[in-house]
């Protein structure tokens, strides 16, 4: 039998003419996943988009900024055709992340269109899921009548507790994907919540969940399968278990697990049928638990995914933004100072010609971590556009974000890349801008005169610091 063969995804390309057009029909024209539909001015290519949404759009200069906020909901790469910076900056305002400027190579943007639809993908997917998650706790919450999840459990376990002179009560949580379990509520301390357990330690657990049924160990010096354990549990005065699985949907959730010290008898059937309808009773709450757990996670994920530069794994732009705005009007409140370096590689088009642009995004990934590792925690990291980053230094005066800068200059200096052959290194120059300054009315102000620094130091020989107004 031959190969399924994939379809190819529709790619909408905005503009580009002359070189452009040409290195776009090259790279359409080898490739196996991608199929261009090609639109020449903003009003058909806008139609196109709401008839026949496609996986990406590739738009060329000048007409991006034309659609910018018509295409926010797609994974966009942008072509800059004319200089390089005015290109990056009317990316940037347009809020696009992902672009390529000369020379172009095929393989960039192979790789840049696969990232960019991958991305989308994720983000999309994960949305889904946390609305179905979110709908199905909301769903749950009302059904069960119930407050917070790990709350009712404990009360349970307490209750057990009260009418039952156990040693141990707890409810435990199966991680069937990982192999594991976890104690979610604990009549001893209610903090215990979260407690690892390693299965091979106790036979009585994998049993139950095994079998799907009660597992009652009358006597422990005596019941054969807990042979392998016996002297582990002995010194803690343990002489009966009973473990009752969970069940949800006919599916084994979790168990509840208690032990005795009862020397008279073990526990009796009427106990057994009273923590089997207790165990039923728990089911919601205990699936309830895994719901929330798992919302937050996925929350957690967005949130992250939302403020996260997609190449470096920093923050992005646009967090940067947020948080400078924040910063500003509190050192204007309070005259504090506040400084705003901006880092550029020197020469780093180089990097790329040389090694391909694969390489030089590798390169990007370790600077930035460069970067995260020698920053303050205090200062906010982001990447800019392209290979310039900027770092927010609050309540930091002029000598103390120079020493920063310069420690950072140095270090990058010294160090040797691992995806630069031979272990080569770079440079980086830097621009500094510090309020007060009577130049500097707003968090813009602020920017634009690290970058006007920046340019200084570059125009200086570069691998060096420039302090606006200096």
């Amino acid at each position: 039998m031959g190969t399924k063969r994939v379809p190819r995804k529709d790619i909408a390309v905005l503009g580009g003419s002359g070189s452009v057009r040409r290195f776009l029909e090259s790279f359409f024209s080898e490739s196996r996943s991608y199929r261009p539909r090609y639109f020449k001015e903003a009003g058909t290519f806008l139609k196109y988009l709401h008839e026949t949404p496609p996986a990406a759009v590739i738009a060329a200069e000048p007409l991006l900024s034309a659609v910018a906020d018509k295409i926010t909901r797609y994974p966009v790469a942008a072509i800059i055709t004319g200089d390089i910076e005015t290109g990056i900056e009317a990316a940037i305002n347009a809020h696009v992340k992902c672009y390529l400027y000369k020379p172009y190579f095929n393989l960039d943007l192979e790789h840049k269109l696969e990232a960019i639809i991958l991305e989308k993908d994720l983000i999309v997917r994960m949305e889904n899921e946390l609305r179905e998650l979110e709908e199905i706790a909301e769903l749950t919450r009302f059904v069960s009548a119930t407050l917070d999840p790990r709350e009712v459990l404990y009360r349970i376990v307490r209750k057990i507790a009260d009418i039952m002179p156990v040693t141990r009560c707890s409810i435990i949580k199966v991680d069937w994907l990982n192999r594991s379990a976890f104690v979610v509520a604990s009549f001893e301390d209610p903090r215990i919540a979260g407690l690892k357990l390693s299965l091979k330690k106790y036979p009585e657990i994998m049993e139950a969940l095994s079998s799907k049924k009660p597992v009652v160990i009358h006597d422990i010096n005596t019941d054969p399968l807990m042979k392998r354990v016996r002297k582990i549990i002995l010194p803690l005065g343990i002489r009966s278990i009973l473990v009752i699985p969970i069940f949800f949907r006919d599916r084994v959730i979790g168990t509840l697990f208690l032990r005795t010290s009862r020397s008279q008898h073990a526990f009796s059937q009427n106990e057994i049928r009273l923590l089997n309808t207790i165990a039923g009773a728990s089911a919601n709450s205990l699936h309830n638990a895994f719901l929330f757990e798992q919302v937050e996670d996925e929350k957690s994920r967005l949130e992250k995914l939302a403020i996260t530069d997609y190449l470096t794994g920093i923050y992005n732009v646009r967090f940067f933004y947020h948080r400078i705005i924040e910063e500003f009007s509190r050192a204007q409140r309070y005259g504090l100072p506040i400084c705003c370096l901006m880092v550029d590689i020197d020469h780093f088009k180089r990097v790329n010609d040389i090694y391909g642009h694969r390489i030089g995004d590798d390169v990007l990934r370790e600077f930035a971590l460069l970067l995260k590792k020698h920053t303050r925690q205090s200062d906010v990291l982001a990447r800019y556009g392209g290979e310039e980053f900027i770092i927010l230094l609050p309540q930091t005066a002029r000598d103390g974000a120079l020493a920063e800068a310069e420690r950072i200059r140095k270090y990058i200096k010294q160090h040797r890349f691992r995806s630069l052959k031979n272990k080569g290194g770079v440079t980086v120059s830097g621009g500094l801008s510090v309020f007060p300054n009577a130049r500097i009315k707003s968090h813009d102000d602020l920017i634009s005169l690290a970058d006007k620094a920046l340019f200084t130091a570059k125009n200086r020989g570069r691998d060096q610091v420039a302090v606006f107004g200096e």
